[in-house]
């Protein structure tokens, strides 16, 4: 019997790229489903691929530039399925644009979407988890919430507060039964930076590196791992994660190697 069988998981951003992902696969293991992300066409293009019957899926559509309403969705998921077993915070934006260059107002919608709507869908769900002394809370994070890069400045810094969050999360709500996984993704071949935001709109392009990265299946096989695995904090993707390593243990030598990469 798989892990997830009957479990109610809600993923936001799950109209593509690793919510969706996610969504198919959980699917398939019997998972329960709350869709969210702010197109509900194509939250019913998904819904149709999983083939779960109306019983076993729910279409929430909102924009996480606004969770003022985290509190009623979370208890209109409770009033059809009884329960959230897993929240996964998945959907966000992405930046290509120089921090001199990047308005405030940006700033600080990078930060509403990358880290207080999944700050505040978390604190919606968390009363119905510690009355159940269960629940598991997924953080899709970046490998840009352990360093900064050119034209993420606003991305990035909203990708490092959710590791302060949901690290210190963890240790508070543990004693409830409660588990923490953050997730930090390097590059997936994704839709994220065609619909990163720059100082002109979007950028609108796929960057060459996301192009032959690792799918978003196997991303999603990964993270489905990590949750069954108890693990706390997991890194995803191919050669770039070193990076990380090279930072936390030889920080003058990764100065020197991040100068050198392309943006994009």
């Amino acid at each position: 019997m798989s892990f997830f069988k009957d479990k109610v998981i809600w993923i936001t951003g799950a109209s593509s790229g690793i919510g969706e992902a996610l969504a198919l696969e959980l699917a398939k293991q019997g998972g329960r489903l709350i869709l969210s992300a702010r197109r509900e066409d194509e939250l019913k293009r998904v819904a149709a691929l999983t083939k779960l019957p109306d019983l076993d899926i729910m279409l929430l559509p909102f924009d996480l530039k606004d969770t003022s309403k985290a509190t009623a969705l979370a208890a209109s998921i409770l009033n059809k399925f009884g329960r959230i077993d897993i929240l996964v915070n998945n959907g966000g934006m992405s930046q290509r644009a120089e921090a001199e260059k990047t308005t405030i107002d940006i700033d600080r919608e990078l930060m509403e979407i990358n880290y207080f709507a999944y700050v505040n869908l978390t604190k919606a769900v968390l009363p119905y988890m510690k009355r159940q002394k269960s629940g598991h809370v997924i953080v899709i994070s970046s490998i840009a919430g352990k360093f900064g890069f050119y034209l993420r400045s606003g991305y990035s810094a909203a990708k490092h507060a959710l590791h302060g969050f949901f690290d210190s999360f963890r240790l508070e709500t543990e004693k409830d039964g409660i588990k923490t996984l953050i997730v930090c993704p390097g590059k997936i071949k994704t839709n994220i930076s065609l619909n990163a935001v720059t100082d002109k709109g979007a950028h609108g392009k796929m960057d060459p590196s996301h192009e032959n990265a690792m799918s978003a299946e196997e991303c999603a096989r990964i993270i489905l791992k990590g949750i069954q695995n108890n693990d706390e904090e997991i890194l995803v993707g191919g050669k770039e994660l070193l990076a990380v390593k090279i930072k936390r243990f030889f920080p003058k030598w990764f100065g020197r190697i991040i100068r050198k990469q392309s943006p994009f």
